[in-house]
């Protein structure tokens, strides 16, 4: 009998530091990964995001889709900070977690420390995605990782990842293999 992958326990797999995922962690950063296919679904690169208050709100979700609206910067992460009304919801955000399908670029991981997010919970790491975007003629983006983005702020922001990174990668092997 197969169980619900949403109730199935966290684990690291090989790419992954051992981490134990707690059990809300580990159903919203699937929840992100569903995103994330459904991006690819409609063209768009695989990446998802979710934005979970600390007392479990889901405050928004997202996923990419710059190649439908031509916005270079709708990355999933900057698209689900978007829909949250940072005028009712800023003080949220300082406990929330955003959880991406993908390490956040460097241009995501600024709009989450801007947008006042102080932990990160992602899937698949930069350096294993940049083996899919390898495929793509002229790829190419800034070889940082979030942690040293969030390194430089006045703010601790708490990172976990990868983790569940065979989940996360399964929307992008079949991406970029189209």
């Amino acid at each position: 009998m197969m169980s619900d992958p949403m109730s199935r326990p966290a684990r690291a797999d090989a790419a992954s530091p051992a981490v134990a995922l707690a059990p809300a962690d580990a159903a919203h950063l699937r929840r992100a990964i569903a995103l994330s296919a459904t991006a690819a679904a409609a063209g768009n690169r695989p990446f998802g995001a979710v934005v979970v208050a600390a007392d479990g709100t889901v405050l928004a979700e997202a996923h990419n889709d710059n190649a439908a609206t031509g916005d270079c910067t709708a990355h999933a992460e900057v698209n689900a900070l978007r829909r949250i009304d940072q005028r009712a919801e800023r003080a949220r955000l300082a406990g929330a977690t955003l959880y991406a399908s993908g390490e956040p670029c460097v241009m995501c991981a600024g709009a989450i420390f801007w947008g006042g997010v102080r932990r990160v919970v992602f899937g698949l790491d930069a350096q294993r995605l940049r083996g899919f975007r390898a495929l793509q003629a002229g790829a190419g983006d800034l070889e940082m990782s979030c942690r040293e983005v969030f390194a430089r702020s006045p703010q601790p922001v708490e990172v976990i990842g990868p983790v569940l990174a065979d989940e996360a990668e399964a929307p992008h092997r079949a991406y970029w293999s189209a």
